[in-house]
C-alpha cells in the first residue's frame, strides 16, 4: 500500500506540474501575448490618430515644412520605438521617420512604392501583424489612421513596431508566471510531505491494526483523535473490533454452553444404556432408568428446538409473523392451565388481574403464546412452594402491557443484563432446574423484538421478579 500510495501521489504531483507548464507555455503565453498586442495596437492607434489630425494634416496642407515634420516625427518615433509613415492611396510612401531621404525624394515625385498596396485589405481593422507587403524582415505590428480632406481620405498615417518588443514584454510576464508556479510547486510539495507525514502515518496505523483484526486479534485499538474522515474510519474500526470481540466471545460461550448442555444428557443416556447392557441395572429396574433416558432425550429435543427457533428468529425477525387480532386475556387463562399439575404439586396459585372480560391485541398468536409459556414456566421454577404468581394486563397509550410476576427468589443484580443471553443460567437455575436450556428468555426477547415491541425485567433478590412486555392494541379495541 505504501508504494502504491506514494506512486499515485507522485504521479499526481508530476502530472500537475506538466499540466501547469503546458498551460503556461501555450494558453497562458498566447493569451498574454495577444492581450499585449491589442493593448499596444490601441496605444499606437491613438497616437496615429493624433498625428493624422495634427502634424500630418498640416504637412499635407503645406502648413508644416518637411524638415519640421521630419524633426517632430523622429522624436515621436524614438519615444514610441516605432517607424512612422505617410502613405497615399496608390501606395506611395510620402514620408518615413527613419529615412529622411524617402520624404525628400517624394517631394520630387520620386516615390518608394508599396507593392500590391490596397487600402481595402485592412477592412474594418485598424491594425495588422505581419511583414506589411514584404517591407520588413520580421513580424511587425502596423496601425493606420486616415488623413481626410473635404471628407475624403487622401492619405494614411502608419505606425510600425516590431512584434518582438511585445513578445519581450510577454516573456517578462511569463518569467514572473514561471517563478510563481515554481513557488506554488514548492508549496505543493511541502503540503504533500506534510500530508504524507500526518495522514499516511495514520493510514499506516489503521492498516497495521486491520491486519491484526484479520488474524483474529481484536485487542489493538486505533489511537486517532481527529474529526476528519480518517478519524471516522479509526473510530468505526475500533467499534467494529469491540463488536467482533464481543461476537467472538459470545460464539465461544455459545459453543461451550451447547457442548455442556448436550454432553450432560448424552453422558447419562450412554451410562444407563451401558449399565443395562452389561447387567449392572437388573431387568426389573430398567423401566425406571428408561424413563430417565426418555427424560434426557426430551431435554435434548427441547434444546435442539430452542436453538432452531433462535436461529429462525435471528434471520427472519419481523418476516415470519402471522399477525392477527386475538384475546390476550383468554390466551393467558388457557396457557396457565398447562401448568395446573406442576402448580398443584408445589402449592402455587395464579393471581389474575386482567383488564376487561376481553382484551384484543394484534400480534402473532402462536409466538405470543410461546412468550407467555416461557415466562410462566420461568416463574414457576423460581417461586417458593405455596406462593402466588401474579399476571396482569392493562392499557396505556394504545399499548397493552402484560406483566408476569413471581415471588420470593429474585435474580441477582449482576445477572439482570445477562438473562437474555443464549444458554445463560443463573446459579440458582442450574441448581434447581435440570431441565432448563437457558434459551427460554432469549427466545422471548427475539419474539417481542420481532413485533417491534419491548420487554423489561424488574427483580429484587429475595423478593421476586416481574417481566413486563408490550403488544399493540387491536383496532377494534381502539374503535
Amino acid at each position: 500500500m505504501k508504494s502504491h500510495m506514494y506512486i499515485k501521489m507522485l504521479f499526481g504531483y508530476i502530472l500537475f506540474g506538466i499540466c501547469a507548464i503546458v498551460i503556461l507555455c501555450t494558453f497562458t503565453q498566447h493569451t498574454v501575448t495577444s492581450y499585449l498586442e491589442r493593448r499596444e495596437a490601441q496605444h499606437l492607434y491613438r497616437e496615429s490618430n493624433l498625428i493624422a489630425s495634427g502634424y500630418a494634416s498640416n504637412f499635407m496642407n503645406s502648413s508644416l515644412s518637411l524638415e519640421d515634420f521630419q524633426s517632430q516625427m523622429e522624436m515621436l518615433s524614438t519615444y514610441l520605438s516605432a517607424e512612422i509613415w505617410v502613405v497615399d492611396n496608390q501606395g506611395h510612401i510620402l514620408f518615413n521617420s527613419s529615412d529622411a531621404e524617402i520624404g525628400q525624394k517624394a517631394a520630387q515625385s520620386e516615390y518608394t512604392v508599396l507593392p500590391d498596396f490596397d487600402s481595402t485589405d485592412f477592412g474594418n481593422r485598424f491594425y495588422t501583424i505581419g511583414r506589411f507587403y514584404g517591407m520588413f524582415e520580421e513580424d511587425t505590428l502596423s496601425v493606420f489612421s486616415p488623413i481626410t480632406s473635404n471628407y475624403r481620405v487622401r492619405n494614411y498615417v502608419l505606425i510600425h513596431k516590431p512584434v518582438s518588443s511585445t513578445i519581450g514584454i510577454a516573456n517578462e510576464f511569463m518569467n514572473i508566471a514561471f517563478y510563481t508556479v515554481g513557488i506554488l510547486a514548492l508549496c505543493a510539495l511541502l503540503i504533500l510531505l506534510v500530508f504524507s507525514y500526518t495522514n499516511y502515518r495514520s493510514l499506516r496505523r489503521i492498516t497495521k491494526v486491520a491486519r491484526s483484526y484479520a488474524k483474529g486479534n481484536f485487542e489493538p485499538r486505533i489511537d486517532i483523535h481527529t474529526n476528519d474522515e480518517i478519524g471516522i474510519i479509526g473510530n468505526t474500526m475500533n467499534y467494529m473490533a469491540n463488536e467482533l470481540d464481543t461476537l467472538e466471545e459470545d460464539q465461544r460461550k455459545f459453543i461451550s454452553n451447547v457442548s455442556h448442555d448436550f454432553r450432560s444428557p448424552l453422558t447419562s443416556i450412554k451410562g444407563y444404556i451401558e449399565a443395562m447392557l452389561d447387567g449392572t441395572i437388573p431387568v426389573e429396574m430398567q423401566d425406571k432408568y428408561l424413563n430417565i433416558i426418555l427424560f434426557e432425550t426430551e431435554r435434548l429435543t427441547k434444546l435442539t428446538q430452542g436453538i432452531l427457533d433462535l436461529n429462525q428468529f435471528g434471520r427472519h425477525r419481523g418476516m415470519m409473523l402471522d399477525l392477527a387480532d386475538f384475546d390476550i386475556n383468554r390466551m393467558i387463562k388457557t396457557t396457565i392451565l398447562t401448568f395446573e399439575g406442576t402448580c398443584e404439586k408445589r402449592g402455587l396459585t395464579f393471581d389474575l388481574v386482567l383488564t376487561g372480560q376481553e382484551l384484543f391485541v394484534n400480534a402473532d398468536m402462536s409466538k405470543i403464546q410461546q412468550v407467555l409459556y416461557n415466562l410462566i414456566d420461568n416463574a414457576t421454577k423460581f417461586s417458593h412452594h405455596n406462593s402466588s404468581i401474579k399476571i396482569e394486563t392493562n392499557i396505556k397509550n394504545e399499548k397493552v402491557f402484560i406483566s408476569v410476576k413471581d415471588s420470593r427468589i429474585g435474580i441477582p443484580a449482576d445477572s439482570i443484563k445477562k438473562i437474555w443471553d443464549r444458554f445463560y443460567k443463573t446459579d440458582l437455575s442450574r441448581g434447581k432446574d435440570k431441565k432448563g436450556t437457558g434459551l427460554g428468555l432469549a427466545i422471548v426477547k427475539e419474539i417481542i423484538q420481532a413485533h417491534n415491541e419491548h420487554i423489561n425485567v424488574i427483580s429484587t433478590e429475595g423478593v421476586g421478579t416481574e417481566f413486563i412486555f408490550t403488544l399493540p392494541l387491536s383496532q377494534k379495541e381502539v374503535q
